[in-house]
């Protein structure tokens, strides 16, 4: 037995409708990658209003560089500059694997009040060969020319403390570009050093 909202079907046979659906846009593999970038119109990239959220995955993103940090910036120029003004609210989870610490708490140093540099998505990951991080990033309406471009990320990653220990982290951000101008590209990079690999996908979400 199937159960239907307003005439919409929500459970049908043990399956679950949300209403929409997510198309596959692009993917990029990060190869000793100083940037991924998505820009609007290029490499069959779309980033306008054929949809009103878009959807960046991250799989198995592994940094060359230890205690790094994965990051992204907009741009409203087709990729000319990356500098969208954006405030942003960040926390994280911890756990440690040899239980020494965990904790929840607030990161003022990943947040943003209206600064125009890249804004962290993780922090302090780390370089083991067998680490890596996986999350996404949504994006909403960005080419919208009334409203402010909201943003929420959540990553999970094994992070260094800068010593022997390794955390399994759960990174959340969100915030906004705070500008009215349509955003049609998206970089992400590291805060130093190179992605050394991983794939970061595209989606529309209708």
């Amino acid at each position: 037995m199937g159960l239907i909202s307003n005439g919409t079907t929500v459970f049908d046979a043990g399956a679950m409708s949300l209403g929409g659906s997510m198309t596959f846009i692009k993917k990029l593999t990060a190869s000793s990658s100083g940037t991924l970038s998505f820009v609007d119109g290029g490499s069959s990239v779309v980033l306008d209003d054929t949809y009103k959220e878009y959807i960046f995955t991250f799989k198995n993103i592994h940094i060359s560089g230890n205690n790094e940090n994965l990051q992204f910036n907009m741009s409203i120029d087709s990729g000319s500059n990356y500098n969208v003004t954006k405030t942003s609210t960040f926390f994280r989870a911890i756990q440690a694997e040899n239980n020494s610490t965990n904790a929840v708490g607030y990161r003022t140093g990943e947040d943003l009040a209206q600064g125009t540099g890249f804004q962290d998505i993780a922090y302090g990951l780390d370089i083991d060969n067998d680490a890596n991080g996986n999350g996404f990033l949504h994006l909403f309406n960005p080419s919208s020319t009334t409203f402010v471009k909201h943003f929420i990320s959540h990553f999970n990653g094994s992070a260094n403390d800068g010593g022997s220990n390794r955390y399994s982290t759960t990174y959340f951000g969100s915030g906004y570009g705070n500008t009215t101008s349509a955003v049609d590209a998206i970089q992400f990079k590291m805060s130093s050093g190179n992605i050394d690999a991983g794939d970061i996908c595209l989606y529309g979400v209708s």
